[in-house]
């Protein structure tokens, strides 16, 4: 049962707001002095204040209510509050509004209204407090998983990539191959350093090679090395390919659908015997390398259409690690664009907004390129028009036409609004109960 803390010097003003609330199962606590009111809320157990703005016969001037409140303020900084007087100016409860007061309530109250009030905040408090508890769940497991495993520097707070992550340090201890798939710049690369990092071979080299940078007479050539001579422009020294180069460690293919079918072929050989020649050479050579592959197209479909062998892909494939858009883990937004802040720079709300609310087509690449951008153009502190983003009104989710939102913009709009419902709900459009229906329809936890 919920606690509300009435501090008022009028007992018969407690008395009617703990009839009032006791219909509706809300305990009442009473103070009748603001020294008595900030020792029960010491105390713990209160969830919302409700407090006189005078509190002797004599005065009308509010000060001592703004006294207590700038003290519940500074010692309960979450603390609803409820002002509640019959005497004080207006302007003084505005200005306490503008400070954090939760609501202004003045003498005599309408009871449906002030219900109303209380029931909302209530029910912003819990939700904060489920939050709270959620994130200090969150935040002591990833300290564990930071402290038991080498997470190369990996910044993330949304739970699709906490869900990425855990796959990866799980397939990291096995000798599968692994093909990480995703839009380009969702951070396909530093998935597979965790890997590497945390397999039996962290101790070997880890080799990168983007097959997409490389034009298609050289693919072969730099991933199993060339003899003197073996093409144009080889010269006369002999060139060592990837696979030997990642001999005892991990060999990262990225753009792996870019490979020409003759590269197709070579790489499946050496998957499946460890053996594999220099292009223009007639020596076998042995090695031992775990394959992690990269891609941002369609494999099945390339199959389909003859550009890429299916044994191959199934090769490769022993385990996918679908990376997915920034869009998709819209929590991770924030503190990536923090991390990418050189020291000294910050942003302003505005800039957070336009942050959240930005589609980021071009995934984690396009974030970092505007946050540097931003910082060099911006002083101390960065607003939203230096970060030059398009249609920063939009939502980053389209739903497909129509005024449904899907899951991803249900996510989004809870990380905007740190998780109150209510605020996620007006972001929307909803009312909250439809915004519960959707939160149970897409299994979205509500705190």
């Amino acid at each position: 049962m919920p606690t509300v803390l009435v501090i008022d010097d009028n007992p018969s003003v407690a008395t009617a707001l703990d009839l009032l609330f006791s219909l509706h199962e809300i305990h009442v606590q009473r103070a009748e002095t603001p020294e008595t009111g900030l020792a029960l809320l010491q105390r713990g157990g209160i969830d919302l204040v409700i407090q006189d703005m005078n509190f002797r016969a004599d005065t009308t001037s509010g000060d001592e209510g703004v006294a207590l409140f700038r003290d519940i303020r500074a010692q309960h900084p979450d603390m609803p509050v409820i002002l509640l007087t019959a005497w004080t100016r207006l302007e003084s409860a505005v200005d306490l509004v503008k400070a954090g007061a939760a609501d202004y309530v003045g003498k005599p109250w309408d009871d449906h209204k002030l219900l109303a009030s209380v029931n909302n905040l209530l029910e912003l408090s819990e939700t904060r407090r489920e939050l709270a508890a959620r994130s200090g769940g969150e935040r002591r497991r990833r300290e564990a998983l930071a402290r038991q495993h080498d997470l190369r520097g990996l910044v993330y707070d949304d739970v699709a990539s906490e869900t990425v992550l855990a796959l990866a340090l799980q397939v990291a201890r096995s000798e599968l191959p692994v093909l990480v798939t995703g839009p380009n710049g969702a951070g396909k690369e530093k998935y597979a350093e965790i890997i590497h990092h945390n397999s039996a071979v962290k101790s070997g080299p880890f080799v990168a090679v983007n097959c997409g940078a490389l034009p298609s007479e050289l693919i072969e050539a730099e991933l199993f090395g060339a003899e003197p001579g073996a093409y144009t422009g080889a010269g006369n020294k002999a060139r060592t390919g990837k696979f030997e180069a990642a001999d005892g460690g991990t060999l990262f293919l990225d753009e792996i659908g870019t490979l020409p079918p003759a590269g197709q072929v070579k790489l499946l050989r050496v998957l499946e015997t460890g053996r594999f020649q220099r292009l223009g050479g007639n020596q076998e050579r042995t090695v031992k390398v775990r394959v992690v592959s990269a891609t941002n197209a369609d494999l099945p479909a390339m199959i389909a259409d003859g550009q890429f062998r299916e044994d191959l892909y199934y090769r490769l494939n022993g385990i996918e690690l679908r990376v997915p858009p920034l869009s998709r883990r819209p929590r991770d937004i924030l503190p990536l664009a923090r991390h990418f802040l050189p020291a000294g720079k910050q942003f302003g709300e505005g800039a957070e907004r336009a942050l959240l609310r930005h589609a980021w087509p071009g995934n984690v690449r396009e974030l970092r390129n505007a946050v540097q951008r931003a910082a060099l153009l911006s002083g101390e502190r960065i607003e939203a028009e230096a970060l030059g983003l398009q249609a920063l009104a939009s939502p980053p989710h389209a739903h497909g036409g129509g005024d449904e939102p899907d899951r991803a913009a249900i996510e989004a709009a809870l990380a905007r609004s740190g998780g109150v419902l209510a605020q996620a709900a007006a972001d929307l459009g909803l009312s909250r109960q439809a915004l519960y229906r959707r939160l149970d329809r897409y299994g979205i936890p509500r705190g």
